[in-house]
């Protein structure tokens, strides 16, 4: 896209009016500053809003509980010993896979260890596990920890890609090049969908058929995918994958998770796991047998029955998933982190760097920032954004990012919260 006249508040203010999405703002809370002015909320990839009827879901269950008490495992509005499944289509649909693949369970971390303690089997010289170099914390922990696990250590057994000297992105050639130079050592293939930190929205397809070709297991991180691009779990053969739900699937702080794990795998009962009560077959469930039946697919891996106060809110988002439609919301947030680019580079040429891809089909609605200036400048460009009423977040040493959200936000936020950054910069 090429620098030239920025757009106005009235173009921002006609694209919102084309917006076929436009009223699903309404369906969210949005926070408002201690004067009462409505914040420009941009940061929906680190908390999603709260849907409206999330308030009614909970509800419902408070009320049933109290109504019912444990009756309610069966006879509530919806019956808690099932309610898990209610999560299973609208995820699947969201991820790319079979009912069967899905199931909404603990968090993304204690999954990724289950996923691991089953799909991670070092054996002779395959036992290394390559991941990429600036992984989200917790992913890096989990895998260093299941190596140590194994006996194994990350000095040697870890392999961490990272972008060419210079660079802030990784290529497609050079994870699909170490893949196949690793390949006889490689047991797992563990990758983000996208990337935490520059919103990089990776190319996946080649690379896991790369990493299927090396005979390396493949799983996949999609905290900040699912419910952002669009996903093909089942068709692009990955072997699992994790998820959190906070983020772009607005299911509130610490809310239930999910796991999707290939139907390949699903009548492999002998697969190596750690199991727990609710991930057994649901209809020798309550015969309180010694053995270990494990339920076909992904509910086969659950341990304990599902948080059904943590997972109300996630249905009610869920359903304004369906309504909104995965594709349409796609096609809107390639316009909104499109249009968001266009005021920057018109606005702020040389003095704000955005390094997520500009290529739409390399990233989903994160735009990550720079301030050309120092780390200490940005820094304080946050502070400032912030206090005059724009939602976003800071990640060490140097980046802003910004997340228009296609459910909640509009051509309108954009443009104001580029408005606040430009005055900032000017400070």
């Amino acid at each position: 896209m090429t620098h030239g006249a920025a757009p106005d508040a009235a173009a921002a203010l006609a694209l919102d009016a084309r917006d076929p999405l436009a009223s699903f703002a309404a369906e969210f809370h949005h926070p408002y500053d201690s004067s009462g002015r409505r914040m420009v909320y941009l940061c929906g990839h680190s908390l999603g809003l709260q849907p409206k009827t999330a308030a009614q879901y909970v509800g419902q269950e408070l009320e049933d509980w109290q109504r019912l008490g444990v009756l309610g495992h069966h006879v509530a509005g919806r019956p808690w010993i099932r309610y898990h499944e209610q999560a299973a289509a609208p995820l699947a649909a969201l991820v790319g896979a079979g009912d069967s693949e899905v199931v909404a369970m603990n968090s993304l971390t204690v999954n990724l260890h289950l996923m691991m303690v089953s799909f991670f089997r070092p054996a002779g010289d395959r036992n290394r596990v390559l991941i990429e170099k600036s992984a989200f914390p917790s992913d890096r922990y989990a895998v260093v920890s299941q190596l140590a696990f194994h006996g194994l250590t990350a000095a040697q057994h870890l392999i961490e890609i990272e972008p060419r000297p210079g660079e802030r992105t990784l290529r497609t050639e050079d994870v699909i090049r170490r893949i196949e130079r690793e390949g006889p050592a490689l047991a797992l293939v563990m990758l983000p969908s996208v990337q935490y930190l520059t919103g990089q929205s990776l190319d996946l397809a080649p690379v896991i058929h790369a990493a299927r070709r090396a005979g390396a297991v493949v799983g996949l991180d999609l905290a900040h995918g699912i419910g952002n691009t669009l996903l093909s779990l089942h068709d692009w053969n990955v072997d699992f994958a994790v998820w959190c739900s906070y983020k772009y699937l607005n299911a509130g702080p610490g809310a239930i998770g999910g796991c999707f794990v290939h139907e390949r795998h699903a009548a492999h009962i002998d697969l190596p796991r750690f199991c727990g009560w609710w991930g057994h077959d649901p209809a020798l469930r309550f015969e309180m047998g010694p053995e270990f039946n494990p339920i076909v697919g992904a509910q086969g891996w659950q341990l304990s029955n599902p948080p059904v106060l943590s997972a109300a809110p996630l249905l009610a988002s869920l359903d304004i998933f369906r309504r909104a439609g995965m594709r349409r919301l796609r096609e809107k947030s390639i316009a909104l982190s499109g249009f968001l680019q266009q005021l920057i580079e018109a606005k702020l040429p040389g003095l704000v760097d955005i390094i997520t891809p500009r290529d739409a089909d390399a990233r989903g609605c994160q735009l990550s920032l720079r301030i050309a200036r120092s780390p200490a400048a940005a820094k304080r460009c946050h502070e400032l954004i912030e206090a005059a009423g724009v939602v976003a977040d800071w990640r060490e040493p140097d980046v802003l990012r910004l997340a228009p959200i296609p459910l909640y936000n509009s051509y309108s936020d954009v443009f104001a919260a580029v408005e606040v950054l430009s005055q900032a910069m000017a400070r």
